[in-house]
């Protein structure tokens, strides 16, 4: 049974690798908005977790199909319609149970599940114990009013926890003027960020093995943070973008997997985007919301 878990796990990266290499290179399209390209990160976080899909002949999934990878149909409503998993390894010849083309693909499957699943425990432990030991350094925080706290242990503001979060300043920002990292951390709590990390956290550990899957969180981490910038800055003007930027550049680079963090990107990046930010027209707002649904549509799908 692990080693069938496994062997569509590998499936799922294997797709999710696709499906992220192309939302890379969207990504880098300047002129799209970062709090528009975030949101194509859903479809290779999709891909880890979701094993079927809708089978489509416009799929981008169909040029796989004709070097290796082939679709398992599960389900079939209609002549016209089925959901079906992404099988690109091709190792067996039968599914529900597997039953592998040759004995040694079966050892070599129920050997790399077992080491899997010890990565991954050992992983889950690692982030146990990093997230009371937080909570431990945490819980003498000075509380300032409402969900905001200072604390000495700690170099830049952010925001931890999810349901009950907390924005928590570094001891020396007292009696600072701190409106505009306030107005980013409560963008975060309103966006629910950390809930976000957490989840892609915990579906990258999943894929562990796949290092290319590292990197696509990396860049989502990322993107979280300048779409939280452009939403900012969607509430204050572009005329405060310097000021906002300034700010920036005075608050101390921290990160952290647990927290939402205002100096949590690189702080280059994030002041050009917000001194070249600008709103967008109707008419961008419909073509970029077309690309949205012509992407989800392409890579989400199975080839037919």
């Amino acid at each position: 049974m692990p080693d069938e878990v496994f062997y569509w796990i590998f499936n799922m990266s294997i797709t999710a690798v696709i499906a992220g290499a192309i939302v890379m290179l969207v990504r880098m399209i300047r002129k799209i908005p970062r709090r528009i390209a975030v949101l194509f990160w859903i479809i290779p976080f999709s891909r880890m977790i979701i094993p079927f899909g809708l089978s489509s002949p416009y799929s981008l999934m169909s040029l796989m199909s004709k070097i290796t990878t082939k679709t398992v149909v599960v389900y079939q409503p209609a002549d016209d319609s089925a959901f079906s998993m992404m099988n690109s390894i091709t190792a067996a010849k039968s599914y529900f149970p597997i039953t592998y083309k040759v004995n040694i693909l079966e050892q070599v499957f129920k050997t790399a599940s077992a080491i899997w699943i010890t990565v991954l425990l050992a992983i889950l432990i690692t982030l146990a114990v990093l997230y009371f030991t937080t909570l431990h350094e945490l819980k003498d925080a000075r509380k300032s009013h409402d969900n905001i706290y200072f604390s000495d242990k700690i170099q830049s503001p952010a925001v931890y926890g999810i349901f009950k979060p907390k924005i928590i300043l570094p001891e020396r920002m007292a009696g600072d003027d701190v409106e505009f990292i306030l107005m980013h951390e409560n963008m975060h709590i309103h966006r629910a960020d950390n809930l976000w990390r957490i989840m892609a956290f915990l579906i990258v550990t999943v894929h562990w093995f796949n290092p290319l899957a590292w990197i696509f969180l990396k860049s989502f981490l990322a993107d979280i943070e300048l779409s939280c910038d452009e939403c900012v800055l969607l509430k204050i003007g572009k005329n405060n973008a310097k000021d906002y930027a300034r700010t920036l550049l005075e608050s101390a680079s921290s990160r952290s997997i647990f927290a939402s963090s205002f100096g949590g990107a690189k702080i280059r990046t994030r002041v050009e985007n917000i001194l070249s930010f600008k709103k967008m027209t109707r008419l961008s707002l419909f073509g970029f919301l077309t690309l949205i649904a012509t992407i989800f549509y392409v890579l989400l799908t199975n080839t037919g």
